[in-house]
């Protein structure tokens, strides 16, 4: 396939099988002139399928696991001989082990690092260096609020999403004179399987009284509640990010834009 010389932009999204990163893709997917999904879950072929039923431009998946240094790079290989050099790149792969700081394993340990931190290293580096070339570009990273606010039970995804945000500013600082623009949403409790999961089966609603604990908050975990009294859906981070890449943001870089109904006050 020729690369694209259509005028419209070309776009990576990470994490597109499902939840966030699908709705991030389906909401970028829109006006741009091809779109590439990656997962290391199959599913992801049939999101990029329904995606592409929906819109003119091309829609590429593939598995890819960004906790891997050369399945990244083959992916970035792969993308710029089909379509040209990314334009946008949105890393949203993620993962979620829980477990307290007392009895996380080092196996949970070790994973949520190896995706959430050093997957981010992986990605951007490679989407940072072609950008650079460039002059332009311009990259989104789906944090969390729970990398600034601790979380009991959540140890190991903290820490790993604060080590993700510590990586991302500083690479952002270092390519910004370049011209590219890197930028972080930080999502707070959303709709999606990953917090279903959390308190039951992750392919069924989110049971109502979860749902009361999440919006009032848990004294004896010290966690807020949310002062909007509702939970994100995936498409309210999706319209965060199509924000932060768009040319209105073209001054905004090094944010963390938190997406949280106020769980954190903001800070």
């Amino acid at each position: 396939m020729p690369m694209i010389d259509s005028g419209g932009r070309v776009l990576v999204v990470t994490g597109a099988a499902a939840g966030i990163g699908a709705a991030i893709a389906a909401e970028l997917a829109s006006d741009a002139a091809a779109v590439a999904l990656w997962d290391r879950d199959p599913r992801v072929h049939t999101v990029a399928q329904e995606i592409s039923d929906r819109t003119t431009g091309f829609v590429h998946a593939a598995e890819v696991d960004v906790s891997d240094g050369k399945s990244v790079a083959r992916a970035f290989a792969d993308f710029t001989a089909r379509y040209g050099p990314a334009d946008v790149v949105v890393h949203a792969a993620g993962v979620m082990d829980s477990g307290t700081a007392l009895d996380i394993t080092p196996q949970a340990w070790e994973r949520s690092l190896a995706v959430n931190a050093t997957g981010t290293m992986h990605v951007l580096q490679h989407a940072a260096r072609a950008m650079v070339e460039a002059g332009r570009g311009a990259i989104v990273v789906l944090t969390s609020n729970a990398a600034s606010t601790p979380r009991i039970g959540m140890a190991a995804y903290c820490a790993s999403k604060a080590a993700a945000t510590a990586f991302t500013r500083a690479l952002a600082l270092q390519v910004a004179p370049h011209g590219v623009r890197v930028n972080m949403v930080s999502p707070g409790s959303t709709n999606t399987a990953m917090l279903r999961g959390l308190f039951g089966d992750a392919d069924q609603p989110l049971p109502e009284a979860a749902r009361t604990g999440v919006l009032d908050g848990d004294p004896d975990d010290y966690r807020l509640g949310i002062p909007l009294r509702r939970i994100a859906e995936p498409a309210d981070i999706a319209a965060a990010v199509r924000f932060l890449v768009s040319d209105d943001a073209r001054h905004i870089t090094m944010h963390d834009l938190r997406v949280d109904g106020g769980a954190t006050l903001d800070m």
